[in-house]
């Protein structure tokens, strides 16, 4: 079994082994912006087509400055990278010590890059039944065992859950206390930007934020993601790969994804939108017990009838595709994620799921 399969998204993996047209698949396990790539990023990589008889601008310039202006922060607090896994892969190098804590469920690469550099990994789980809440008082006795970085995904991936601005505060100073690095995942932050905590974290040398450009800019395919640190790190960062690693269309793409105000604007409602009658929709079967989310998918947990594995593979057949949440550490084999798209695709899957659970 292809290795991809620990993810959402593998859409060509599946459409492989059953011997079918990708195009036939309606993809709710990867959660991608379900308006798809704007107009004006189309545009910006037509053009860039023909910069390609070029190396591309190792310096990312126009991006960093960009999203200096989108974040409000200077471009020396940014490094550009081949998305944000790419950051995740290097930073286990780049950190002093060997023991991190992962807040989870969460993101299942920080095991495995942590796991190269032969880091010891341990798990601070989060209880579905206290809708996944961070204990202060619990997390700080953990960190008092002596841990070098802790890894912190919010919103929460694959829960939804979005931990307020102060109990971050809270978190951050708990890891200053403890000598401890911050690794804060802010992958779907776009969807709620003005809980970010990049303002706090750039201040320091304990800490960075993570950016991904895939989820809300729909460009998953492109490979651009960053961070924000400070300047100190973000230099480091910058030198940590190899050259040439952000290709031309990508750094074209970036820069005119963040411009894009109206798209942006048009996508946070949509999404605010349809992630509400989703969610009652979901809601309305008595099998499943939902969670609360502030980004563009859901977490859902099946109270009986069958597994999530189960429920994707009938799904499968339909060319539905859904996240069963198995390989996520703390989650029953209950528990599926599904991606907010568009009107018409929700109601097909909802249609889908009452044959199913009927």
């Amino acid at each position: 079994m292809s290795r991809t399969y620990d993810h959402g998204g593998n859409i060509f993996d599946i459409a492989r082994q059953l011997g079918t047209d990708p195009s036939t698949f309606i993809d709710f396990s990867a959660s991608i912006n379900p308006l798809g790539i704007s107009l004006k990023v189309k545009k910006a990589i037509i053009c860039a087509l023909e910069s390609l008889v070029h190396y591309p601008d190792n310096s990312h310039t126009e991006l960093k400055r960009t999203l200096a202006g989108y974040h409000g922060l200077s471009p020396a607090h940014i490094a550009v990278a081949n998305g944000s896994t790419e950051i995740i892969y290097h930073l286990p190098a780049m950190l002093p010590g060997k023991r991190a804590l992962i807040i989870s469920p969460s993101f299942n690469e920080y095991v495995r890059s942590l796991a190269q550099q032969h880091w010891e990994a341990r798990h601070f789980i989060l209880k579905p039944e206290d809708n996944f809440s961070i204990d202060l008082a619990a997390l700080e006795q953990t960190l008092s065992e002596g841990f070098d970085a802790l890894y912190l995904c919010n919103p929460g991936n694959p829960n939804g859950t979005l931990y307020p601005l102060r109990a971050i505060e809270q978190i951050y100073s708990l890891c200053i206390a403890s000598g401890t690095f911050l690794v804060l995942d802010e992958a779907f932050m776009d969807f709620c930007e003005e809980s970010s905590a990049k303002s706090i974290i750039v201040k320091g040398d304990n800490g960075l934020v993570l950016r991904s450009m895939t989820k809300f800019f729909g460009i998953p395919g492109l490979r651009l993601g960053y961070a924000l640190s400070s300047g100190t790190l973000a230099e480091r960062l910058d030198t940590m790969g190899g050259p040439w690693s952000v290709n031309t269309m990508a750094l074209a793409a970036g820069v005119a994804a963040l411009k894009d105000t109206g798209h942006n604007q048009q996508t946070i409602e949509y999404i605010d939108r349809e992630r509400h009658n989703f969610f009652d929709r979901l809601s309305e079967f008595k099998q499943l017990r939902l969670y609360p989310s502030s980004t563009n998918f859901l977490l859902a947990e099946i109270t009986e009838g069958m597994s999530a594995l189960e429920l994707r593979e009938r799904l499968m057949h339909q060319r539905l595709l859904i996240r069963d949440c198995t390989n996520f550490m703390g989650l029953s084999p209950s528990f599926f994620r599904v991606a907010v798209r568009t009107t018409e695709e929700n109601e097909r899957l909802l249609g889908a799921m009452k044959r199913i659970l009927k």
